[in-house]
């Protein structure tokens, strides 16, 4: 989306880009450092490979320059890997159900999700967590359908009223299909899983084929069990997925200190490893097929070996997974936002604000698990999420920077100002860039304080509490045809229960 450019001043500068911006200005790692750390992740492949390599990819690998070392591990020559990244799909495409609401990934340009696969959700009114259900993810994917920050959707929690793997996996992506006509993901328990949910989304998008046509969910495989080894099942859903043409975001999500070493540095090199041998497989099943890499670099609280999403290493570590992708050239995800705090109370705002904010800043594609999580991605909240998303509006505000325009520094205007009516707030400049140049919270509070007490003292949780109201009396999304998905329910065990259409 461009902005019109003012003629007011004599040099010709480009157009503004508003949303989304595009990141890459934080450098956790110098030149030295970038370059120790990828040639390290390429000496890892090329001596240490990967074990656990199913046959069948065994075979293609060997057959593409790959070699196998005494102890049956996968090793990937620097030559082989560089031209892989050579060759890779540079940026992915990503329609959404109505395409338009499409993001494309690669370059640095920032988009922000949900993801985390929660099995809790905190209950608003009783402030008490429970298990999660299909109707929570629904309505978690309703509230990021009208979030003007989040730009897409990995599903935040699991069914955990659906036992049968094939049947939550066709459930989950249907609810997350009717909730929202941005970008999805999905997962896979299983190979033979993938073929039925495509067929559905073919019968939704209208026929046979659509769906290649208009991939707007992507599968997100955990590849890799750290460290560095392959986790068979999934390898094989990403070959059906390759086969079926649903794009790709693949995971490394080592945890440092337990399946990564505890030095940021080398946790680094060994996830940007195992996520270029991710990117190595999907190539060699089919050369430039559109493949996001999720590097995500967990961090451990060495005191207990306990995940801790939330802290400043995290937030480093992210934010150099993104450069270290950025300076391959490669389309990125990597995780922020993963709060260690159980509620969105401060110590949720300023783990998620500065992890993201570092994300963002560091060039990262896509934020997967930056929005709505809590208690380190175990447990999700609709209210979180609508405050995570007017904290996200700031934060894409901040990685815009100054920009420049013509006009924007207007020697006219501040003599007319300086000379008249001593102030610029009924200038036409300002009027102008009022919703241009700034962005203003839908739920943070900027009252006085005797205005804030007057209008009854409300806490950000309270506003919260009361937009996710205010969004579930909206009449439903209508971009799944009503006869496409009585078409999906005649044919596939839907278990989430019809909704009237105003």
């Amino acid at each position: 989306m461009r902005r019109t450019r003012r003629k007011t001043g004599a040099s010709q500068l480009p157009d503004i880009v508003s949303a989304p911006p595009v990141g890459g200005q934080f450098k956790p790692l110098d030149r030295d450092k970038l370059e120790h750390v990828t040639n390290a992740a390429f000496e890892i492949l090329e001596k240490i490979g990967v074990g656990g390599v199913p046959e069948d990819v065994r075979d293609l690998a060997l057959a593409n320059g790959a070699q196998a070392r005494e102890d049956g591990r996968i090793t990937f020559p620097r030559s082989l890997t560089e031209d892989v990244i050579a060759k890779a799909c540079k940026r992915v495409e990503l329609p959404g159900f109505v395409r338009e609401r499409g993001i494309e990934v690669g370059g640095g340009r920032v988009h922000i999700g949900t993801g985390g696969a929660a099995v809790q959700v905190l209950d608003a009114h009783t402030q008490k967590f429970r298990d999660s259900t299909l109707k929570d993810l629904y309505e978690l994917m309703r509230v990021v359908d009208i979030s003007e920050n989040i730009h897409y959707s990995l599903r935040p929690v699991v069914a955990r009223d659906i036992e049968d793997p094939r049947t939550l996996d066709i459930n989950t992506a249907f609810a997350a299909m009717k909730a929202t006509s941005k970008p999805i993901g999905t997962s896979f328990f299983e190979p033979a899983n993938v073929a039925p949910v495509v067929e559905m989304f073919d019968i939704a998008l209208g026929g046979e084929g659509a769906f290649k046509k208009q991939p707007f969910c992507f599968a997100s495989i955990c590849h890799v069990v750290p460290p560095l080894t392959l986790a068979e099942e999934a390898i094989g859903v990403m070959r059906e997925c390759v086969r079926l043409g649903m794009p790709l975001q693949i995971c490394s999500a080592a945890q440092a200190g337990a399946t990564s070493p505890a030095s940021l540095a080398g946790a680094l090199a060994q996830g940007l490893a195992e996520s270029l041998a991710g990117l190595i497989l999907v190539n060699m099943m089919e050369p430039g097929f559109p493949c996001v890499l999720a590097f995500l670099p967990f961090i451990s609280d060495l005191r207990t070996g306990a995940m801790t999403g939330g802290s400043g290493e995290a937030a480093v570590a992210n934010a150099a997974a993104a450069q270290l992708l950025f300076h391959l050239g490669l389309p990125s995800t990597v995780s922020a936002g993963m709060t260690d705090a159980k509620t969105a109370d401060a110590q949720s705002g300023y783990e998620k604000g500065y992890t993201i904010a570092l994300a963002a800043q560091g060039g990262a594609d896509m934020i997967n698990l930056s929005v709505g999580m809590l208690g380190s991605i175990m447990a999700a909240s609709k209210e979180a999420l609508v405050i995570d998303n007017d904290m996200c509006g700031a934060i894409l505000r901040s990685v815009r920077g100054v920009e420049m325009f013509e006009g924007a520094v207007d020697l006219d205007v501040i003599e007319q100002v300086v000379t008249g009516e001593g102030h610029y707030l009924g200038t036409a400049q300002t009027l102008d860039l009022m919703t241009k140049e700034y962005v203003y919270p839908a739920i943070g509070d900027r009252q006085s304080v005797n205005d804030w007490l007057e209008s009854g003292a409300l806490t950000v949780w309270d506003r919260a509490m009361a937009k996710v109201s205010e969004i579930e009396t909206l009449p439903v999304p209508s971009h799944l045809p009503a006869e496409a998905e009585a078409a999906i329910r005649a044919k596939f065990p839907i278990l989430f229960p019809e909704i009237p259409r105003v």
